[in-house]
């Protein structure tokens, strides 16, 4: 069976060319033509040596992944729905600024968190996707929008782990993608500009912080276990103590000073100005681990019926983000984008086989954990941003 070249990064793509009696610059070379320049036939690299390119016919691909669907917002942003096999797709979506691209890229087929606000916890987790899956869908989005724009310039500027699925429980195909992606010979993206978010699994922040420190971003949601508890399952194995613990230490490798903590706001359940208060508490020089140097972004909740929640009013959230900005704490709140196409935060739409019943596969919305594809998105007004 011929082997997917997506799958490697750099060191990987080494060793199998090494298996073929190839030296390392071929494997650069090979890296490049893939990654920068979107090249899945080994014919058109014309500076591979001509026995090199047919060794790989006979035992490679370039393989991406079948394109279900693409949807394109009146205000630039891209929604592709992809084929994952067996029933199961996934969604990524670009959004275009100013002055970056962002990428919002999925790393599971459902996700096995199961928070109460998460639609794709209510339907089941399916599988882990491989590092070439998670890897098709950037390398899919920078060379289809490069060839639409008609530039050789990266596009993709900025990439988020934050669509379907928590990346740290697929930690081992997680990590050599992030290395793609910041490789020089790949698309050579600015550790500060890939962030991980997470929902809390403390064992792989440590992990991450160690192997490839990327920015963080953590689904918080709540000032105190007991909330958190219902919220966020796996608080009740990594409560916040131990995470906010765990974030201090990534932060000593971290590209950025400070981390992106994640805030649903959730109509009378998690809006109060004393939870507002707590949160301060919590992060500040007297919270239980000491202070920790983060933002807040506080994202509208887009409602789902299973979950028994609504969204907190305009005017609780403004209120809410003025008590933590007042406490010195940066706070934005996100502006979601691609709304005509159900791109927003909490839009995104995936569809996975059900382990939760015998009911058939639906497409139904998906409100993922990390639901950030929108985090680099100005703040709206009567919130601060952090100046990059």
């Amino acid at each position: 069976m011929a082997v997917n070249l997506l799958d490697f990064d750099l060191e990987g793509l080494t060793a199998f060319c090494d298996s073929l009696g190839e030296k390392r610059f071929r494997a650069v070379q090979l890296f490049r033509w893939i990654h920068q320049k979107g090249e899945a036939d080994f014919e058109r690299m014309s500076d591979l040596a001509r026995a090199l390119r047919g060794k790989l016919a006979g035992q490679a691909v370039v393989q991406g992944l079948p394109v279900l669907s693409e949807q394109a917002s009146a205000d630039g942003t891209v929604k592709w729905l992809f084929d994952v096999g067996a029933g199961n797709a996934v969604e990524t979506v670009f959004i275009p600024e100013d002055d970056r691209g962002t990428l919002c890229v999925s790393s599971q087929a459902g996700c096995a968190v199961g928070c109460r606000f998460c639609s794709t916890g209510h339907q089941g987790f399916s599988r882990n996707l491989t590092t070439g899956e998670i890897l098709a869908q950037l390398w899919h989005a920078e060379h289809q929008l490069r060839r639409r724009l008609g530039t050789t310039e990266r596009v993709v500027s900025n990439v988020v782990m934050m669509g379907m699925g928590e990346p740290l429980q697929n930690y081992a195909a997680l990590v050599p993608a992030l290395r793609v992606m910041l490789d020089d010979h790949g698309y050579g993206l600015s550790r500060r500009r890939v962030t991980v978010s997470t929902s809390g699994v403390v064992p792989m922040i440590d992990r991450l912080r160690d192997d490839c420190p990327v920015a963080l971003a953590v689904s918080l949601h709540a000032p105190t276990d007991a909330l958190r508890d219902d919220l966020v399952p796996l608080n009740r194995k990594y409560p916040i103590a131990e995470l906010l613990a765990a974030c201090q230490r990534y932060l000593d490798a971290a590209p950025r000073d400070f981390v992106t903590f994640e805030y649903c706001m959730l109509d009378d359940v998690n809006d109060g100005d004393a939870e507002a208060r707590e949160l301060l508490r919590l992060v500040g020089d007297h919270g239980p681990v000491g202070r920790v140097p983060c933002k807040f972004n506080l994202i509208p909740f887009n409602p789902f019926p299973a979950s028994g929640l609504t969204r907190s009013p305009a005017a609780r959230v403004q209120a809410f983000a003025a008590v933590l900005s007042d406490g010195g704490v940066v706070t934005t709140v996100r502006k979601t984008r691609g709304d005509d196409i159900d791109a927003a935060c909490g839009q995104l739409a995936g569809e996975v086989q059900d382990r939760t019943s015998a009911r058939e596969r639906l497409q139904r919305p998906v409100i993922p954990v990390r639901a950030a594809a929108h985090e680099h998105l100005p703040a709206r007004a009567g919130t601060t941003e952090r100046t990059r």
